[in-house]
């Protein structure tokens, strides 16, 4: 298996060359030269397997030139036997064909140390093999940074630093970053908002003088293929769990970068019967506009209830794009360059495969706080407001009758004390054991101003040796 570049002028890599990567060398994405397909008879089998099997039976085509098979599944038996419930992604119905599928059981409570978890142990092991050491660098609108740490906090070759938008992350998301201990990890709380972190991010592998000469960076964010690798695993399990590939089912997806979506994308195209991907987008609906209006630009970022949907230019769309212009990399690099200088508009012929692979919907607080308190009200179920925006756009969904549809529950709703408060719920949700103590642990963060120079200085200042 090779990757590409959706901009079409880096050297094709391979898996461990492309999990060491992050952004390619011209500035795009990597994506893989082609896809596994499987048959209908194959997708019906993996109705036998456990998370960490079928995990193994998705992901072996897009490493096998790089991880034996073995070491593959052991890697996978260790990332999902973190997890706190058996089934690692346990699915809930709420009504008639109306489902969430739990994705926050993990150690973070979030959907994001399904790759996360996997993605440390991955880098570990390619890491070890190679006697190399890097630095990672990472920006959160809130989970990924937990996530992040918690799934790289073992790993000796590592520094990482993971930058935050100061205040603007739930009180647990950042107390889950700034107390786990260990002199390589660096929590950055940026005087600005998510998208200021995330452009740091890209223009520090743009630029990596401020670098040791003996170390490359790594993303962890979901520019990184391995996270939306991961991704693709939890459709195909919802999905034989209800009974594909014997019939179609729907999926509602809580999105603000596109990276989760995109995975669900993925799964279909790798054969799974998925009747609609539904994008679910808080009042920063970028995507939302993408699909009713055609424009894709940015615009002032709301603060909202639901923070790791607080974004304004999603990364993970450039990946599609590139499917839509028919893999043609140079239009895809002067597309993206226009964006950099405005709004931007697609063919009608790439607007007419969107709109018939997606749908979106946007909810703004007060209706997500309406649906959170509806859904505890008519079966005492209890959503974060992530989750909430998600099944209420599963709600407003136009589908076939007799198509389930399934949302992806992306947080624990403890995570989100002060949303579930404005909801007026009549409980209060509890952190896990393991989380009990959270708010007693001492923190360790350096506030810094919106400057790339501050970051990169205090980053070459840390790195150990």
């Amino acid at each position: 298996m090779k990757y590409i570049s959706t901009r079409g002028e880096a050297p094709a890599l391979n898996f461990e060359d492309v999990l060491l990567t992050g952004l390619a060398s011209d500035g795009g994405l990597y994506v893989p030269e082609t896809l596994p397909q499987f048959s209908a008879a194959e997708i019906a089998e993996m109705a036998e397997l456990d998370y960490a099997q079928l995990a193994h039976r998705i992901i072996t085509p897009f490493v096998e030139d790089c991880i034996p098979a073995a070491d593959l599944q052991a890697i996978l038996e260790d990332t999902y036997a973190q997890f706190r419930h058996g089934a690692v992604a346990p699915m809930v119905q709420l009504a008639n064909n109306q489902w969430v599928l739990e994705l926050f059981h993990g150690p973070t409570l979030a959907f994001k140390d399904f790759a996360l978890q996997l993605l440390g142990r991955l880098l570990d092991y390619v890491l070890e093999r190679r006697h190399q050491k890097v630095v990672i660098m990472g920006a959160t609108s809130g989970d990924t940074g937990s996530a992040a740490i918690e799934g790289c906090k073992r790993c000796n070759n590592i520094d990482i630093f993971i930058l935050h938008p100061h205040e603007r992350v739930s009180d647990v998301q950042r107390k889950q970053m700034t107390t786990v201990v260990g002199d390589n990890i660096h929590n950055l709380a940026v005087q600005g908002n998510f998208d200021d972190c995330q452009a740091m991010v890209k223009a520090s592998f743009n630029d990596k003088s401020f670098l040791p000469a003996d170390r490359s960076l790594v993303a962890v964010n979901s520019i990184n293929w391995a996270r939306i690798m991961a991704q693709i695993v939890y459709y195909f399990y919802a999905a034989v769990a209800l009974g594909s590939p014997g019939r179609k089912l729907a999926f509602s997806v809580p999105t603000g970068n596109f990276g989760d979506i995109f995975a669900g994308y993925l799964a279909k195209q790798m054969g799974l019967p998925v009747e609609r991907l539904i994008i679910a987008t808080n009042s920063n609906d970028v995507l939302h506009r993408v699909l009713t209006t055609g424009s894709y630009g940015r615009q002032s970022l709301q603060h909202t209830l639901s923070p790791s949907m607080d974004i304004s230019v999603s990364s993970n769309f450039e990946r599609l794009l590139f499917d839509l212009y028919g893999r043609d990399g140079a239009a895809i690099k002067d597309l993206m360059s226009r964006f950099e200088q405005g709004d931007i508009s697609f063919s009608e012929t790439a607007m007419a495969q969107l709109s018939g692979l997606f749908s979106s919907h946007c909810v703004d607080d007060a209706e997500t706080c309406a649906q959170m308190a509806a859904t505890w009200n008519s079966c005492e179920y209890m959503l974060d407001p992530h989750s909430a925006i998600g099944v209420n756009a599963a709600l407003a969904a136009r589908l076939p009758a007799g198509v389930p549809v399934v949302t992806l529950a992306t947080a624990h709703p403890a995570k989100f004390p002060a949303a579930v408060k404005a909801a007026g719920l009549d409980a209060e949700p509890v952190l896990p054991h393991h989380l009990r103590d959270l708010f007693d642990r001492p923190e360790r963060c350096e506030v810094l101003p919106n400057e790339l120079a501050a970051v990169h200085a205090f980053m070459a200042d840390n790195i150990n040796a």
